[in-house]
């Protein structure tokens, strides 16, 4: 069948909602074209089907097509950024990596060159995951392609900067550690957000301090409100090349309860969305949302959330190429 889309500016957008209901047809991310259906992207949406670095629930393998399912309502003006992403930019969905499940070694090669096969031609991605174990190739890809380490926010209920699980080196719990050893983080320049729940006893926070981390946890959040945050962050990031990851689980579990290691205390959807926003004008090069559950899911709360935050990354991309490109032309 003939597939009207939203024309603008020579980009080819989202399926045209008052031809086709939101609930039809095949579900690509926001109703956006596939890859091969255009000529060229600014910015690829792709998905990562792995979570065998999983600790607890399993399922975030599931979660990059629950989340295109839950991002069939995004319409292509976001009003909180006054953009219009799909027109400033060619925004496509560049399907699924398809990634080895048995082997987590050769699953992060692949991903990583993957990564850098979707952004040989400048575009720059968000990724959605699989569980946080992607983050790690993801960073190698984005501090190549930037030519030195890279800033990072890391928005997740845990640290991942533990130093193994049952002696493995590679899983979820882990990706932030091995960056700051592989020395592709700037480590003047990172950070977690929203931060919470039980440890394993001081030393990991002895350890993180030790990487470089700088900590606002939810409770930060709460106390000094999402101004104040934006401004620490911004102050800390500066206009550095900067990576944004985002677990899902930095969501309170009444925001996000299809996740794999939920945590009590976390900050809001709102509140997320609302630093995410202040990060406008940033040297954003690349971002992913990972550890969606589905098998967790209600009423695709999780898929909902994830799928609006990935929207709101995908617009803060996108001014940024505009801004660029205006000031280029002056």
């Amino acid at each position: 069948m003939e597939q009207p889309r939203v024309m603008a500016n020579g980009n080819v957008g989202p399926i045209d909602s008052s031809r086709i209901p939101r609930y039809a047809g095949a579900a690509t991310f926001a109703r956006l074209p596939r890859l091969d259906e255009v000529d060229r992207a600014d910015i690829a949406v792709v998905g990562v089907p792995f979570d065998s670095g999983v600790s607890y629930r399993p399922g975030a393998r599931f979660g990059a097509n629950h989340v295109r399912e839950s991002s069939r309502l995004l319409r292509p003006y976001n009003p909180a950024l006054d953009i219009s992403p799909f027109e400033r930019v060619q925004v496509a969905d560049a399907g699924d990596m398809a990634v080895n499940p048995f082997n987590i070694n050769e699953a992060i090669e692949t991903i990583q060159q993957n990564a850098l096969d979707l952004t040989a031609d400048g575009a720059k991605l968000v990724t959605l995951g699989g569980d946080h174990t992607i983050a790690l190739p993801l960073l190698r890809a984005a501090s190549e392609r930037a030519g030195a380490p890279v800033a990072m926010l890391h928005f997740d209920a845990h640290l991942d900067t533990w130093d193994t699980y049952f002696g493995a080196e590679y899983t979820h719990g882990t990706p932030f550690r091995r960056a700051v050893e592989e020395g592709i983080l700037d480590t003047e320049a990172i950070s977690h957000v929203g931060t919470r729940g039980p440890l394993y006893g001081v030393k990991d926070l002895e350890d993180d301090r030790r990487f470089g981390f700088g900590i606002v946890t939810s409770s930060d959040v709460f106390r000094q409100g999402v101004d104040e945050v934006v401004a620490k962050l911004r102050d800390r990031i500066g206009n550095r090349p900067l990576y944004i990851s985002i677990d899902i689980d930095v969501l309170d579990p009444a925001h996000a309860p299809g996740t794999g290691t939920p945590e009590a205390g976390g900050i809001t959807s709102r509140e997320l969305l609302e630093i995410l926003r202040g990060m406008r004008g940033m040297n954003l090069i690349g971002a992913d949302v990972v550890e969606v559950a589905p098998a967790y899911d209600h009423a695709e709360i999780t898929g909902v959330a994830a799928s609006h935050v990935a929207y709101d990354l995908v617009s803060l991309m996108a001014d940024q190429a505009t801004t660029s490109i205006q000031a280029e032309e002056r």
